[in-house]
């Protein structure tokens, strides 16, 4: 069964007020379930009961940390606190309790929710505490003033300070608008975690459309979370190309069979394509692109790498643009604004926001090469890790791969690419072929494909590849 779903551009009917409203409303379908790791909640329990120490409409008014260990708790608290906060500062599970206190300048913040004892509780000194947890119980509604709660999403930087990217309630729906599903019927995972934008897309998609979500849970290892999605019956499941091949590799992934999948984060090459069609055939496959800035600008849904040219233009309410080869993207799904202005302007005077993505268009479609800081200067020219990552794993061996930059004293840098291959081609594997041998095609499908300096000129073989919270290879050395 698969969800009916608006288009990713389009926009609501009418501005959302709160989760909590929705969930209230005679619109909302019922029968959906949050599962966490350890506990579960009907979504039909929360508009009247709270997870928290306190009674919800306690935080009336109130600027918000969030910085919970588990992401049941964390979905509890959004639900909640939408409406009623002025403001929800969301710390992903990977931002060290450093710089908690710097978020907390920044966002105004006077309230700090968790689940857990903070690690240095000096760095909050003065803020208030509310404990919350992944257990509800019944509490009497309030009437309280609807406020436009602003969700503040962390994005990574160049610095190791994240920007303070501003959200509304409305511009995360805004890609969802009025999907729905049966109730009971479609059941979500995503490999992503909640408190990053993709997480956050799947969570209120559906919370919002009257789905389950099935949530992962750190501690646990990739084919343990499949064996969940197994046993809830996964119908819809997201994650990063990264994220994927990770779940590929374990033997749990054909205990799942789901009807719906979904990519982005990282750029889609065609090899992760067609391998997720192989092993789901009868699984609808599709791709977005999405930053946390500029929000969703399309789905793709033919099973190609790359996206139709058409796109580019205005279409069902986002207008893209391509501006010395980045693409930049105008809709009602971005951010507002950076909280502060370390960050500079995040768009420009037309409501364009720059995504830093580089595209190349080849007849009536356009390709993403790789990220504008991320390039790689071979001897004056420009070569972008991704595109040649790409070529790689065309190479049927090949599992995953990352190219990084070497220092060279004549050319600035060398292309040097670490690669994961499938467990069958390990040397002395079963198909009885070195990684000399495959090196060597691996190099002929980059010749054939890639301009010289873009060819690499060291090929190392890795056993794994690291994987940031985002669910996106680490690149930075």
């Amino acid at each position: 069964m698969k969800e009916t779903s608006s288009s990713c551009t389009h926009s609501l009917e009418h501005p959302v007020t709160s989760i909590r409203d929705r969930l209230s409303s005679s619109e909302c379908l019922p029968g959906g379930v949050l599962w966490g790791a350890k506990a579960s909640v009907a979504v039909s329990n929360l508009p009247a009961s709270s997870s928290l120490e306190c009674h919800p409409s306690d935080l009336l008014g109130r600027s918000v940390l969030l910085a919970t260990t588990d992401q049941l708790a964390t979905a509890l608290v959004l639900i909640q606190a939408d409406g009623i906060a002025d403001r929800i500062v969301i710390c992903p599970p990977e931002t060290p309790p450093k710089q908690f206190r710097l978020l907390a300048q920044k966002g105004g913040v006077d309230t700090v929710i968790s689940d857990h004892e903070l690690p240095d509780q000096e760095c909050l000194a003065g803020l208030a505490r509310i404990h919350c947890g992944s257990v509800v119980r019944p509490v009497k509604a309030a009437q309280v003033a609807h406020r436009r709660t602003e969700w503040v999403l962390l994005s990574s930087g160049t610095t190791d300070v994240p920007k303070m990217v501003v959200h509304t309630l409305t511009s995360l729906m805004a890609p969802i608008g009025s999907a729905t599903s049966a109730p009971g019927q479609v059941v979500w995972g995503t490999f992503y975690d909640i408190r990053h934008y993709g997480g956050l897309q799947m969570f209120l998609r559906a919370v919002m459309g009257g789905g389950s979500l099935v949530l992962s849970n750190a501690p646990e290892t990739t084919g343990e979370y499949l064996m969940r999605l197994a046993g809830h019956g996964v119908t819809h499941l997201s994650g990063t190309p990264s994220h994927w091949r990770r779940a590929l590799m374990s033997p749990e992934a054909r205990r799942i069979a789901p009807s719906y999948v979904r990519l982005s984060g990282e750029i889609v090459d065609q090899a992760i394509l067609n391998t997720l069609h192989s092993f789901y055939p009868n699984a609808g496959i599709g791709h977005a692109f999405a930053s946390t800035e500029a929000g969703v600008g399309f789905e793709v849904n033919d099973g190609l790498a790359g996206f139709p040219a058409a796109l580019l233009g205005r279409h069902s309410g986002v207008e893209m643009k391509v501006c010395n080869g980045s693409l930049r993207i105008r809709s009602n799904c971005a951010a507002s604004r950076y909280l502060d202005g370390e960050n500079g302007v995040l768009a420009d005077a037309e409501g364009f926001v720059d995504t830093g993505d580089i595209i190349e268009q080849r007849g009536d479609r356009c390709y993403f090469l790789g990220r504008r800081n991320g390039v790689i200067n071979v001897g004056g020219l420009k070569v972008y890790p991704e595109e040649v990552e790409a070529v790689i794993t065309r190479h049927p061996a090949v599992r995953m791969s990352l190219v990084r930059a070497r220092r060279n004293p004549l050319t600035g840098s060398l292309v040097c690419a670490e690669v994961m291959l499938e467990a069958g081609s390990q040397p002395n594997g079963t198909d009885g072929r070195t990684t000399a041998v495959i090196g060597s095609e691996i190099l002929e499908i980059c010749r054939q494909s890639l301009a010289h300096h873009k060819i690499p000129a060291i090929l190392r073989y890795v056993s794994s590849l690291e994987v940031a919270a985002a669910g996106k290879l680490i690149r930075r050395l």
